[in-house]
This record gives structure tokens, C-alpha cells and sequence, in this order.
């Protein structure tokens, strides 16, 4: 409460039908009348409405394996008391579903006070999968999910999990899943930032984090066998949920947690770390995370000052003018002893030289670039220190 309010009133206001939806509503615990709410909602409801009232379980798993066990219909929707859905929701997705044979469906999310997912709604999807399209970017538990793909693997949420428990679940059906659609020119789902910010993912030990790469690194490697497939989903919980550990909230941190945290990464790294994930990765984030895979707090100290501060680094040309790196702290520090390969930018990444427009690096062209801007004996740009 009051979020429940809202909730519920778009549950009610779908145009699927009051005859086609079933609301099972669990009721995890609370002290603030929502209880009382969902009853009140169950009597006078169009719909079939289920309650469930149990003691707190510590998390969102529990409540939703509840639910999950009690649901009947040919889908399920795992809808947040605190979001809400938008108009044709339930309509549109069921719709999707029917006419492609797919087992999920993503309906567009957009945030309300808050950041929401946005690589993946470029255009409707009748038929995708997780390697061909930027759905593994959101793998939150609101989805239409095709119960008998549930029920026929046995899918329920991860209890042991506090937080990265959708991840999970999202994930295996993805992978087991018989085509995903996406619903990306309507409005589906409200994500609402609360006032009092106490979202599930934004509590909680750092510890918790450490536990969802864990558990998600370790499923695609269960589920994918390695090659650029597993190298392609590995980079979501690299990205998404071991870097930010490694971020500026670091410099924050003592140096006990500094090192605890990396004691933690160190099985992940050892485990599932490697060249074609890292290849994959902007120079700042591939950096970071070759420092905390050789345990080398001190030199990750600088990278991640540098990154807070906003600073752009230097381009710099190999003596051929084939290959630019960009000098991030410790470039071809023979102390630090990091490899060049760590340096070299992605096609996603943009270099500048001085009097050339910033764009994509194309590294075909660096040579020719350099020798039109800086001069027929340019070998190696130090950023924008000089003009030619």
C-alpha cells in the first residue's frame, strides 16, 4: 500500500476480458492493510481472485512459487504489487503468444521515477531468441510466461536467492523456451520507482549480488556449452551484476571490503572469465574486470578513479597506424605488466583525434585517418595534446 491501489486497478481495466484472468494474490507478511485490501478487492472483483495470506519469507520467491502452484490458466504474469500494467496489456501479449506459438512473450516496460530496460524494444519480435536479440538485458519475472513450459521443466523461483532470483528463472526459460516474442509498440508495463526507495534490488548486503552471478553464470555454463553462444549470455551477469561492484561505489569501500570483494569474484573469474567475454566489452569494463581476475586491487583503484572522474582517454596508434588502443591508467606500464589486448576498443566504442570527428572506431582506416589529420610521418597519437 498505497502502490496495491493502482495495481490492482489495471488488472481490472484489461481489455482481455474479467472471464479470461485469474488473479492469485499473495500476501507475504504485511503490516500495512494490504491484507485487508486484498479482500475487500476478491468480493467485489469481476474476476476469480485467490488471496493467500502467509508469514514474511524474506524475499520474492517464495510468494511467487506459491502463486505459481495455485494458477490454472495457459499463462502466467508475475506482476509486482508496487507496478502496474498498461492498457491492452495482457491483450496484446496474449495475443502474441497465441499467434506465433512462442512460450514468452516481453511486453514494452517503461519506467515511472526510475530507469527501465531499452536495447530490446526497438521494434516488434513475433519470433526471437535470447542469442538474436537484446533480451537477456531484461530478465526481471514480468513476463508472459507459457505455463506448461513451467511446469513440464519444473521451473519455480530460486528461495535461496534474496535478490537475482528473476534473473535466474527468466533466463532458463529463455533457453528452454520455444521462441520468445516481443511486444514493443505499446506500453506494458509500468516499473515504478517508490518514494520510500525501497525496491528488493536496491537492499541488502553486496554479498547478495555475488550470489545471483554466481547462481546465473553458473546455469548458462549448465545450459550452454561453451563457444560464442555461453560467451554471448556470460556478458549480462558480468556486466550487470559483478562490474557495478567494481565501480565508484568502491571508492567508498575500506580496504577490507576491497578485498573481500574480489575473494568473492575470484571463483566467477576463474570459473567463467575469459577472451570471449572480454572481447565483448568496452575498454573501461574489460579492464576492470581483467584487474579483479588477477586480484590486482592497488592498479583497479586508479581505472575506476579515472572512470569516475569522466576522463577521456588518450588514442593511441600502434607504430603501423593498423591498431589504436586507448590509454586508460597503466597503458604498457611495464610494472602492471597488462596486456595491449586489454586497451583495444570495440566498433561500440568512439575515438577521437584531434581535428577528426568523434565516430565509431573502424580500424582499417586509422592509418589513412592519421596521415590526412597529424601528417604524413605520424605514427602515434597522444591524444589531443599538439596540433600537427
Amino acid at each position: 500500500m498505497p502502490y496495491l491501489v493502482k495495481c490492482l486497478e489495471s488488472v481490472e481495466n484489461q481489455t482481455l476480458g474479467p472471464e479470461r484472468i485469474e488473479v492469485i494474490a499473495v500476501d507475504d507478511g504485511s503490516t500495512d492493510g494490504t491484507g485487508e485490501y486484498l479482500e475487500e478487492f476478491a468480493e467485489r472483483a469481476a474476476m476469480s481472485v485467490t488471496v493467500v495470506r502467509q508469514a514474511n519469507s524474506g524475499g520474492p520467491s517464495g510468494p511467487r512459487n506459491v502463486g505459481l502452484g495455485k494458477a490454472r490458466g495457459r499463462y502466467v504474469f508475475f506482476l509486482d504489487a508496487d507496478d502496474y500494467f498498461g492498457a491492452e496489456a495482457l491483450e496484446r501479449m496474449v495475443t502474441m503468444a497465441d499467434e506465433q506459438g512462442t512460450d514468452v512473450v516481453l511486453g514494452k516496460v517503461v519506467g515511472v521515477n526510475r530507469t527501465a530496460p531499452k536495447s530490446m524494444w526497438g521494434k516488434n519480435q513475433p519470433r526471437t531468441d535470447v542469442f538474436s536479440s537484446n533480451i537477456k538485458f531484461t530478465l526481471s519475472a514480468q513476463k508472459l510466461f507459457r505455463r506448461d513450459l513451467l511446469t513440464r521443466h519444473g521451473m519455480v523461483f530460486d528461495e535461496s536467492l534474496k535478490t537475482g532470483e528473476d534473473a535466474l528463472f527468466t533466463m532458463e526459460a529463455y533457453l528452454r523456451a520455444d521462441g520468445v516474442s516481443v511486444v514493443a509498440d505499446h506500453d506494458c508495463y509500468h516499473l515504478v520507482g517508490r518514494d520510500d526507495g525501497k525496491h528488493v534490488t536496491k537492499s541488502g548486503s553486496y554479498t547478495l549480488r555475488f550470489d545471483s552471478a554466481r547462481a546465473l553464470m553458473g546455469l548458462i555454463a549448465e545450459l550452454v556449452p561453451a563457444g560464442p553462444r555461453r560467451d554471448s549470455l556470460m556478458v549480462r551477469p558480468f556486466l550487470i551484476t559483478l562490474l557495478p561492484q567494481f565501480g565508484p561505489v568502491l571508492l567508498k569501500q575500506t580496504d577490507e571490503q576491497w578485498r573481500h570483494k574480489l575473494d568473492l569474484a575470484k571463483p566467477l573469474m576463474d570459473a567463467h572469465w575469459g577472451e570471449g567475454v572480454a572481447a565483448r566489452l568496452k575498454v573501461n569494463e574489460r579492464l576492470r574486470l581483467h584487474l579483479v581476475a588477477q586480484g590486482r586491487g592497488d592498479l583497479l583503484r586508479d581505472v575506476v578513479e579515472f572512470v569516475k572522474a569522466k576522463k577521456t582517454p588518450a588514442m593511441v596508434l600502434d607504430s603501423r597506424g593498423r591498431k589504436a588502443y586507448l590509454a586508460y591508467p597503466h597503458f604498457r606500464d611495464r610494472v602492471a605488466g597488462i596486456p595491449d589486448s586489454c586497451y583495444l576498443p570495440t566498433t561500440r566504442e568512439t575515438i577521437t583525434i584531434e581535428g577528426f570527428k568523434p565516430g565509431p572506431a573502424r580500424f582499417p582506416r586509422l592509418r589513412r585517418v592519421a596521415r590526412r589529420v597529424l601528417g604524413p610521418r605520424a605514427r602515434r597519437v597522444l591524444g589531443a595534446r599538439r596540433r600537427a
